[in-house]
């Protein structure tokens, strides 16, 4: 059972409806917050808040997964922490395999006996992106290990007209033109409320 209120009715849902998922269980925040590229904003995404709900996830990952169906791809990868649970779960209804990369020494690095073949196929999945780093970083091992990257697909992309080019087709759930501020170039309203850093670190 989702949170009361919530509807999970008319699999599988429409724009508008994921962002009404996001702020019924109150994944979507507000107030002064500093992303993971280290820009700030005014609203923030906590996919781990929505995708707390089992059910949720199952629906949501696999709208993603649906529109991921596409392309070839033999393996899932996602970035940790945040992209576990999509990936897990994309990878799941496309009755693939899934591994993650994770931080080691700052960096993120393919760890836990995980083994990526020459010429296996992968699509990387992630929960948000601005930027796009952190799936950058994971396409980089894909390829550094051998691999291909076929797509990448991610539940929110938020990075509006900065669309990054990660060389391959970029899908997503929903877009979201939020506005981002350089830490040297805040609005005199968020100058006002302290920052906070909801992500994992």
């Amino acid at each position: 059972m989702g949170p009361p209120g919530v509807s999970l009715a008319g699999f599988p849902p429409m724009k508008d409806d994921l962002l009404g998922l996001f702020r019924q269980t109150g994944a979507l925040l507000d107030g002064h917050f500093v992303l993971r590229s280290g820009l700030h904003s005014r609203q923030y995404f906590q996919c781990a808040i929505l995708l707390q709900h089992t059910d949720i996830a199952a629906q949501v990952c696999g709208q993603l997964a649906h529109k991921l169906r596409e392309f070839d791809c033999d393996t899932v990868i996602s970035p940790a922490l945040g992209g576990i649970i999509v990936g897990q779960e994309v990878g799941r209804s496309l009755g693939k395999r899934h591994i993650f990369v994770e931080k080691e020494d700052g960096k993120l690095a393919l760890r836990r006996g995980f083994q990526i073949s020459p010429n296996e196929k992968f699509i990387v999945v992630e929960d948000v992106v601005t930027r796009g780093g952190r799936v950058q970083e994971t396409i980089d091992i894909v390829r550094a290990h051998g691999g291909a990257v076929s797509a990448v697909g991610v539940i929110v992309d938020r990075s509006g007209d900065a669309k990054p080019d990660f060389g391959c087709p970029f899908v997503s759930l929903t877009e979201m033109n939020v506005e981002t501020f350089s830490a040297d170039n805040l609005p005199p309203d968020l100058v006002r409320i302290p920052a906070v850093k909801p992500g994992s670190k």
